[in-house]
């Protein structure tokens, strides 16, 4: 370690944060909802072939995206030298047992498999093809289960397409709706080719380590679904047009003087109803809201004017008759307390001045009243509201202290707190806006469980300007931009904007309205963006907000400085202890050869703070007690989810991967209550053990463990199996004594954890035959046949294995036996795969 070590440990304090956000990306295929030449393909192979002279195999992750009807297509199409196709597709007939489907030449291969259309909506799945020359066999990998087809393969070039393509004789234009992402081949199990697929723009997939990038045709890239605004829907209506949004169904109502306008976010399809009561006129400055309760209202503060729309008949309850006079309450905020059924209207302006009126519609009374309230906010208008349970936050905004316009107006950044029952407001904290002054559209959107909120912005004192998202949090005055801008013109009085989010399609969603008076029509532009929106500076065109956080400056040198003086510490006693060190070397011996099985016993666990994943689950707490028993089904799978994505992969699991695996079947916000009281539970079982708790200060659930304190198998195992270079015989104990106990979590039986298990047994196969590759039948034939024996607890009929054992069996002359234990083999290997063994006893042995 040097100075290029600290400085990298220094500058990654602040580059983290930027590489923990890129997480959603991969290609978007356009199948048949589109005509066939705007369908998507992507061609790895564009620029030339791909060639192999040995074993290869091609994987990636693969999805469905919702609300389509059609499902049938290819996924991908391989094309060898020989003109022979491979292709895995979807069958969508419903008389199909098994949709997906191996197709070589114009014949069904053997492996059909089925992954339900739900799951593939919710969840990746990883699908692997081996193409193994040396048993003349394809191998398919995918939902945790292998299949394999015998097929003569030899040294060869493919072609290897997703979707569509364009090749000749070998076309393809069926192509289901579906997410591609992480392609990989490996040769020889070495990475050859690796195409993440996360490009924002462009017709090139990049590829990292050949550069052999791949072509898109009518690509969908997933990461720009999460950076730009999409503008799905735009129309001219009659009058001045207000909107409403129906959180449950997702869908955008637009008012308009003849007729209501619904837009589904869902299916991306718009109705129109005319008013069966007739012409409903739409008072210049009129606003609408959607509760399931009051339903679909328009109102009109000035003249306490409430409207409720009836949908079973298409009518309004009541409408205005009089003069249209404009609003004295522009750009008032709404919302809707169930606490008191009440409509509550804060600000707005009117006739020069700024507004901090509370106001109060009474469903019961059906009457408009002041409320007297306490606390300090400053009159205004343009600012940004979000309703919780107990009031509404309200955001920033235009005004002045005394409400009047000629008395030195500006933009206001506070974000304060009403409180419905207290009749007060509470100031939080104040933005800091940069260089450039905003103003905010009329909605927050409000994650009280995550602490955070989003809201668009624009610059209010220019005409042609444009809306930016940002997010931010509800404890202290941090935010940033996400997403791309959204043109928008504003000019004061006849414009307006609101945000609204779909939980279920997990999109936002922007509706800009503009108003011609002279016309007497309105503008609608509505734009949705796929959340979580990615961080996206450079699409702002906006000074940046990026502050330097100086505690994270001082902690990090503070940390540097005590990194480097343990550093020279280390050194110098290195230095000093030299010569001691070389003096205890001479007298190291190299342990005895001994039996694995035997070794794996003599040495006593102290259970306390242990867990055990190798076999059934064990948890012992600091006093060594099994407590296994107290975790119900959905708590221990909760647990070993938040353990293993911690471990395994470091990040944790976010909250709706918890949801979707353990509560599928729920709403959204049950599930959302099953998740907080399941992980209480699961944070008072854990206090038993010592320095194990759940946390999620990173924004995903991860278990916080001090390993010296807590011991977990499968860590251990990690820890022998993340270098096979370095294996060794004390080594190899100790992965033998773990996984003596039992496969791994051997009585779970989770579908999302199938892959994980495959993948530890492929890695516990590979690390013993990685050690007996090293040896010499010569060396320990003893300890070669225990090897052996070790590999068939994960694999009966692993030929390795059989031959390692046969030929130490033999070095050793136990023919019979060598030959017994080769004909046992046959036998398994007859009853598994329905043919012979291709070699004889005496190529086994070489």
């Amino acid at each position: 370690m040097g100075l290029k070590f600290y400085l990298t440990c220094f500058a990654f304090l602040f580059i983290a944060p930027k590489i923990t956000n890129a997480q959603y990306y991969g290609l978007c295929f356009t199948g048949h909802e589109t005509i066939q030449e705007k369908r998507t393909g992507l061609d790895l192979s564009a620029a030339d072939p791909l060639c192999f002279n040995n074993t290869f195999e091609l994987s990636f992750d693969f999805s469905f995206m919702t609300g389509h009807t059609d499902y049938f297509g290819y996924i991908f199409r391989i094309v060898d030298q020989e003109k022979r196709n491979i292709d895995l597709i979807y069958d969508k007939s419903l008389e199909a047992k098994n949709h997906l489907k191996l197709v070589i030449g114009d014949k069904m291969s053997n492996i059909e498999f089925d992954i339900k259309l739900d799951k593939l909506f919710k969840n990746w799945y990883n699908i692997k093809l081996k193409f193994d020359q040396e048993n003349q066999e394809l191998i398919l990998t995918a939902d945790g289960k292998v299949y394999r087809e015998k097929i003569p393969l030899k040294k060869n070039c493919y072609r290897i397409s997703f979707g569509a393509n364009n090749y000749k004789e070998h076309e393809v234009k069926d192509v289901p709706p579906m997410k591609i992402k992480e392609i990989k081949i490996t040769e020889d199990d070495k990475l050859t080719h690796h195409w993440p697929l996360n490009e924002y723009t462009g017709l090139i997939a990049t590829e990292k380590i050949k550069g052999k990038n791949a072509g898109v045709i009518n690509p969908n890239w997933i990461r720009k679904m999460h950076i730009e605004w999409e503008l799905v829907k735009s129309a001219n209506v009659a009058g001045s047009a207000s909107v409403a949004f129906d959180a449950d169904r997702e869908q955008v109502f637009v008012v308009t003087e003849k007729s209501l306008q619904t837009y589904d976010v869902k299916t991306e399809k718009t109705s129109i109803v005319d008013y069966k009561s007739g012409l409903q006129p739409m008072l210049y400055g009129n606003q609408s809201i959607y509760q399931n309760e009051p339903g679909l209202l328009n109102f009109y503060v000035d003249f306490s004017l409430m409207s409720g729309f009836n949908f079973s008949n298409n009518t309004w309850n009541s409408k205005y008759t009089g003069e249209n006079v404009p609003t004295n309450f522009w750009h008032l905020n709404k919302f809707y307390s169930s606490a008191d059924n009440s409509l509550y209207f804060i600000g707005g302006y009117g006739h020069y001045n700024y507004k901090r009126d509370v106001q109060r519609y009474h469903f019961k009374d059906k009457k408009l009243s002041t409320v007297k309230t306490s606390g300090d906010f400053t009159p205004r208008y343009l600012a940004a509201l979000g309703a919780t349970k107990n009031g509404a936050y309200i955001l920033g905004g235009y005004g002045s202290t005394t409400g009047q316009q000629i008395l030195n107006p500006k933009n206001l950044y506070d974000l304060s707190f009403y409180d419905v029952e207290h009749k007060t407001f509470k100031k939080l904290f104040e933005l800091n806006p940069g260089e450039e002054e905003f103003a905010f559209a009329n909605s927050l959107v409000i994650d009280e469980k995550e602490q955070s909120y989003y809201a668009l912005t624009f610059v209010n004192h220019i005409f042609n300007s444009s809306l930016a998202m940002i997010k931010g949090s509800l404890k202290n005055p941090s935010y940033e931009f996400v997403g791309s801008r959204i043109p928008y013109t504003f000019h004061d009085i006849s414009s307006f904007a609101d945000l609204y989010y779909c939980k279920v399609s997990k999109k936002f969603v922007a509706v800009l309205l503009y108003y011609d008076q002279k016309a007497n029509t309105s503008s609608v532009k509505i734009y949705t963006l796929h959340a979580p929106p990615e961080i996206q500076q450079a699409a702002h065109n906006i000074p940046s907000h990026f502050r330097v956080n100086w505690d994270m400056v001082i902690s990090g040198v503070i940390l540097l400085v005590i990194m480097y003086l343990v550093y020279k510490r280390i050194q110098n006693r290195k230095t000093l202890h030299v010569s001691s060190v070389k003096e205890q070397a001479i007298n190291i011996q190299e342990p005895e050869p001994v039996n694995i099985k035997q070794e794996i016993t003599d040495i006593p666990d102290d259970i306390r703070n242990t867990m055990f994943l190798f076999g059934d689950l064990q948890l012992f707490d600091r006093k060594g007690k099994d407590i296994t028993k107290l975790f119900t089904p959905v708590i221990k799978e909760l647990f070993l989810l938040i353990l293993l994505f911690t471990i395994r992969w470091g990040r944790g699991v976010s909250s709706e991967k918890l949801e979707e695996i353990l509560w599928a079947d729920k709403s959204v916000g049950s599930a959302r209550n099953n998740r907080s009281v399941s992980i209480a539970k699961l944070k008072l079982l854990l206090e038993s053990m010592d320095s194990c708790e759940v946390s999620k200060e990173t924004g995903y659930w991860k278990m916080l463990i001090d390993y010296d304190k807590i011991r977990i198998d499968y860590k251990e195992y990690l820890n022998i199996v993340k270098s096979k270079t370095d294996i060794t015989k004390i080594k190899i104990m100790a992965l033998t004594k773990i996984v003596s106990r039992g496969g791994f979590l051997s009585n779970a039986e989770y579908s999302w954890l199938d892959p994980l298990k495959y993948e530890i047994s492929n890695e516990i196969i590979d690390t013993y035959l990685h050690m007996a590759a090293s040896m010499k039948i010569s060396d320990d034939p003893e300890f070669l046949i225990s090897l052996a024996d070790c590999v068939f607890n994960f694999d009966p009929v692993n030929e390795e294995a059989m031959a390692i054992k046969c030929q130490a069996l033999v070095f050793l002359g136990k023919h019979s036996l060598a030959k017994s234990i080769f004909e046992n083999f046959n036998k398994e290997y007859k009853a598994i795969y329905a043919e012979s063994f291709n070699k004889t006893f005496q190529e086994i042995l070489g």
